[in-house]
């Protein structure tokens, strides 16, 4: 065992000097092989974390949420259909919910406005789940602030902001920032009667909580139905608690048969759909690139079957001087192994730096969608043994072979050949 790692050790020493030699050259090669990594490395961390990042999201969202389609869109819900799920068989609580849109024409950006769940009168609070976790307002004592458990829009879940005053607004950081508003500071927004609304700004959501507070605005029932025209006895939509989590399918089904003009959002398909979001995403990305990735095979397969002449006369005086066939391709097999380890880690370490340090900012773009007002949130570092193990057959072994199969090649003739070869 001792003599066969001794072997090994030389034929390393070898082929390093070996690769010396032709630095230029392996540099090169080197160079783009770490390009390559680094490209799918990138989209594959930055795909996975954004995932992760999502499920964890949607773990807040509610069971079922119901909303009312009107030729094909999204509409109003009125009240009385509140007591109608209510009375359904397994409903355990009934939450209706006012939010929407605002476009703002200066900026070019669309808000997410919001009242908080439970202030509404029509709005029961037996929720046996209690209150979802609450991004947390800078300047207010709260729980720990987290990205995760509130959801913007339909997948908001519980926010328990207190008494919001009237007149007053809670604005994500991102809307601050593109504002350049401040707590204390007056925004103003046009009414769908076209009266200017002003509101106070009361606070603003910690940068902590961005993720799905970058362009959320918090605001009363009052406000928000004066803003948008909306009567008192209509709602945005509302979210059902079922008492047996195994029944929330037939519950969803229920309310579809007792109320056709619904539809019913369980959290499964939430999670369907977000998953196929960003297999669609990182899909296009992978696609791009897979032209790179070609060049790089086709450039890996000639430079390694286009043995130089240096190359071959190297083999050939190796072979003369009492190399084995399968000692000269072991070295050849250390020299390919170094490039592409030294590839490898190189560019997933370069990769881990993109994605997790600078925010992906080469794909974020792409992969989060297009938006004016986009969250400024770190991604938890995540990196699992599945991804480096497809990393690993996606970039090193395809190399490997590329290599090994020409060495194969000129260690089997002779060594004389080999050498006029090369003259």
């Amino acid at each position: 065992m001792g003599t066969w790692l001794e072997k090994q050790r030389n034929l390393m020493d070898f082929a390093l000097s070996s690769l010396v030699r032709r630095k230029l050259k392996n540099l090169g090669l080197l160079a783009l092989y770490t390009l390559i990594v680094f490209l799918l490395a990138s989209v594959m961390f930055f795909t996975h974390a954004l995932r992760r990042e999502a499920l964890l999201v949607l773990e807040g969202a509610p069971e079922i949420t119901v909303q009312r389609v009107v030729a094909g869109r999204h509409d109003l819900m009125p009240t009385p259909y509140v007591a109608m799920i209510e009375d359904i068989r397994g409903v355990a609580s009934v939450q209706t919910r006012l939010w929407g849109y605002y476009y703002d024409g200066v900026v070019g950006a669309n808000y997410t406005l919001l009242v908080p769940p439970g202030t509404s009168p029509t709005a029961r609070r037996d929720d046996p789940h209690g209150p979802g976790e609450t991004p947390a307002v800078e300047g207010e004592a709260g729980p720990p602030t987290s990205p995760v458990g509130s959801l913007v829009g339909s997948l908001v879940a519980d926010l328990d902001l207190g008494a919001l005053a009237p007149g007053t607004i809670v604005i994500g950081a991102g809307v601050a920032r593109m504002q350049h508003r401040q707590t204390g500071d007056t925004m103003a927004f046009r009414a769908s009667d076209g009266s200017l609304l002003p509101l106070r700004v009361g606070a603003v959501f910690s940068s902590a909580s961005e993720l799905v507070s970058s362009d959320l605005i918090v605001l009363t029932e009052p406000d928000f139905r004066r803003l948008f025209g909306i009567a008192r006895d209509y709602v945005t939509d509302v979210t059902v608690s079922v008492r047996n989590p195994r029944e929330v399918a037939m519950v969803a089904g229920k309310i579809s048969r007792q109320l056709p003009d619904t539809r019913p959002i369980v959290r499964d398909e939430i999670l369907r759909t977000y998953d196929s979001v960003f297999n669609w995403r990182s899909g296009i990305l992978v696609v791009i690139l897979s032209a790179a990735v070609l060049a790089f095979v086709i450039f890996a397969w000639d430079k390694a079957s286009g043995l130089s002449a240096a190359e071959r006369r190297e083999i050939g005086i190796l072979k003369a001087i009492g190399w084995e066939t399968g000692e000269v391709i072991q070295m050849k097999f250390w020299e390919g192994a170094t490039v592409s380890l030294a590839a490898f880690f190189a560019g997933v370490i370069l990769a881990y730096v993109h994605v997790f340090f600078t925010s992906a900012a080469v794909f974020a773009p792409v992969l989060r969608g297009w938006s004016v007002l986009y969250p400024a949130f770190d991604l938890t570092p995540f990196v699992s043994v599945e991804q480096l193990i497809t990393l690993f057959f996606l970039t090193v072994v395809p190399y490997a072979v590329a290599t090994m199969v020409p060495a194969w090649r000129a260690a089997t003739i002779d060594p004389d050949a080999a050498m006029r070869q090369a003259e």
